[in-house]
């Protein structure tokens, strides 16, 4: 094999592993979905110090990480772990208890056992950066992480299991251990064979168990009091829906019925958003709705919910499907509603490669909000209702629907059970029949926006806005990752200060990276597809960026910062709602150019330094540990939004430029 096909293979194994992990972990340790950027974190920490360890002479093939991966998957199988994410000023739909180990805990014990995971590919990786030419190898490197996010994305398409993933990735690791020179060794044998037993042993009933692109999911089968048959539909281990019929439904629950009671004129057209299994959908038609489109972002739940609601909502005539995001659903459709509810829609997961992103975030912005208004027909009403878990969060909604409709909503409310809210509001003052009508229980939140769309974050708690939960988090992992660089590094620490400079870019390339990804979540959908798409398009960018410097004489050093800058002032100065208000394909058009731009600026910026490096890997391993720190550094957005995240991410190309070794910066020139 030679060492630009083992290239390709190896990084395609960091890429497959590295997205394994932060599924399969997010499922398996309970709550951990809600802290998935901790394991993307300590995937960096990871690879960097994979990359900073190849530096040492006389070292054997890394057969630790598959043993790391063999003890990670055995312990948490054995032992299931919960991340305890008791804090007031930050809300987690789970109706399950906060045991288990404390965050501080938990969350740096995951991160290093990732970190040692990913170590023994960034090894294999840095170990073919020896044999090329640098930016050769970059383009390799990039080849090959394209192939793993195309793998994954494949698995996610089929509804593949875990234990498709993890075999795989034994396949990789033994095709790379093997053509090295070596036999495998019966010790990676044996623990790879171990590996296979926890997904061979679980998950093996297809039908009550199965995998959708964003969780794992399990249903349970029993019948209730009365002896109706019910299925339980949970999501990463956390009760998620209940099927039942729409009459159980509503006798058991009659506040499902209040977005009917506080309209004058019955509704016609309907829309739901967060239509799941179908029991929203059911209720609706028992009300003499006509005609109901319900979305759904989550393809395996509403195939669930086609297979198994008891009123068989969606073989109903009256009921078309989409899976989509429902604000995504909302920009391009031109349908007007008698009634859009909202129903349920918690996610319980994040968007993948944000910090504090969720599934639904967009959805309940101040912006998302008038765009369910302007969908709204003459005599029409928007609804939403969900069990909130705290009282300011009810403030908020309600406050938000007050701005939006100008008129305080009706608002049916129980604090008692874990603070369920309906609230109703209607287009105009005669489209809504209040009993009670919404009045703030003390200072009411702020609506989140576009800009800053932390629904569930009290703003009045924390660290200058960001929950204590997650400062204690990112200063412990700060501290483990100083420590494990330090250890694994030794003297090779010193040769590292000779590449500040990328590890500034590094850190200001994630933060840009974060912009897309939300900028693109928001203009087109947080679907899984969508995200895969903005993975990929970065990473063929970068891959543009290192042919164009390969093949072609640049601008220098200075013009190309000018251009990366001028790219990241385009991006700050264009507003979101003008680019929302775009039809769809020039709204595409338009967010490719603007996110593009200081994306190759950026890597024609790093791909010209990395080719003046005297020391590849160490200077690599550098760059991805700058990637790791603008990873915590992208939780500010909790403070500054994510617009202002351009600004920090400029400061940060400005301390690289400014920290450049003279050296260096004359070789740049010569380029």
């Amino acid at each position: 094999m030679s060492a630009r096909v083992r290239l390709v293979v190896a990084s395609a194994l960091m890429l497959l592993l590295e997205l394994s992990l932060i599924r399969w972990s997010g499922a398996k340790v309970l709550h951990l979905s809600y802290f998935s950027n901790f394991v993307l974190l300590g995937s960096f920490l990871g690879i960097g110090l994979g990359f900073l360890r190849a530096s040492k002479p006389d070292r054997g093939l890394p057969y630790y990480s598959p043993m790391a991966l063999l003890g990670l998957v055995g312990f948490v199988s054995a032992y299931p772990v919960t991340v305890d994410r008791t804090d007031s000023s930050v809300i987690f739909f789970t109706s399950l208890g906060t045991s288990g180990p404390p965050i501080w805990v938990a969350l740096p014990v995951i991160f290093l056992a990732v970190a040692a995971v990913l170590a023994g590919p960034g090894e294999l990786v840095a170990d073919c950066f020896h044999q090329l030419e640098r930016l050769d190898a970059y383009r390799f490197d990039l080849i090959g992480s394209l192939a793993g996010i195309a793998l994954f994305t494949l698995f996610s398409f089929l509804g593949a299991p875990p234990l498709i993933w993890f075999i795989v990735v034994a396949a990789f690791f033994v095709v790379l251990f093997g053509k090295m020179g070596r036999s495998v060794s019966v010790t990676l044998v044996v623990a790879l064979l171990a590996l296979f037993g926890y997904p061979l042993s679980q998950d093996t009933d297809l039908d009550k168990v199965f995998w959708s692109p964003y969780y794992q999911v399990s249903t349970f089968e029993q019948a209730d009091a009365e002896g109706e048959t019910l299925w339980q539909v949970y999501v990463n281990g956390i009760p998620h829906q209940r099927l039942t019929s729409a009459a159980l439904r509503q006798e058991q629950e009659p506040f499902y019925l209040e977005p009917y009671l506080r309209v004058p004129n019955p509704p016609k057209e309907m829309l739901i958003v967060g239509a799941g299994t179908g029991t929203d959908v059911s209720i609706a038609l028992s009300q003499g709705v006509e005609h109901v489109d319900a979305v759904e972002i989550d393809p395996r739940l509403l195939e669930f919910g086609e297979e198994n609601n008891p009123d068989g909502a969606y073989d109903d005539p009256r009921v078309t499907t989409y899976v989509n995001d429902g604000r995504a659903f909302l920009q391009r459709t031109d349908k007007s509603y008698d009634l859009i509810l909202f129903a349920l829609p918690d996610s319980l997961t994040l968007v993948s490669g944000a910090s504090a992103l969720r599934l639904e975030s967009y959805l309940f912005t101040e912006q998302a909000m008038a765009s369910a208004r302007d969908h709204l027909a003459p005599g029409g009403a928007f609804a939403m209702y969900n069990f909130y878990r705290e009282p300011w969060l009810v403030d908020r909604l309600a406050g938000t629907l007050d701005e939006v409709f100008g008129r305080a909503p009706c608002l049916l409310s129980n604090p008692e059970a874990i603070s369920l809210a309906v609230m109703v509001a209607g287009l105009t003052e005669a489209d809504q029949a209040c009993d009670t009508t919404w009045e703030p229980a003390g200072v009411v939140p702020p609506p989140s926006t576009d800009n800053h769309p932390f629904l569930y974050v009290n703003s009045d708690e924390g660290l200058l806005g960001i929950p204590w939960i997650y400062v204690v988090a990112i200063g412990l992992i700060l501290l483990v990752s100083v420590l494990s660089v330090g250890l694994v590094a030794g003297r090779e620490t010193k040769g590292m200060w000779a590449y500040r400079d990328l590890f500034f870019l590094g850190a200001a390339f994630l933060l840009l990276e974060t912009k897309n990804i939300t900028g693109f979540a928001l203009y087109f959908g947080t679907t899984w597809l969508v995200n895969a798409l903005v993975f990929g398009g970065v990473l063929l960018a970068v891959l543009a960026a290192v042919e164009i410097t390969r093949r072609f004489a640049v601008p220098p050093i200075r013009t190309m910062y000018a251009l990366l800058f001028g790219g990241l002032l385009l991006a700050w100065a264009v507003p979101t709602s003008w680019v929302l208000s775009l039809p769809l394909l020039l709204r595409l058009v338009v967010a490719i150019v603007i996110a593009f731009i200081p994306i190759m600026a950026a890597n024609v910026i790093f791909a010209q330094r990395f080719a003046t490096t005297s020391n590849a890997t160490t200077a690599f391993g550098t760059n991805l540990l700058g990637a790791m720190f603008g990873g915590c550094l992208e939780y500010l957005a909790l403070t500054v939004g994510y617009r202002s995240l351009l600004i920090v991410c400029a400061g940060l190309y400005l301390i690289a430029y400014l920290t450049t070794p003279k050296q260096e910066a004359g070789q740049f020139a010569r380029l």
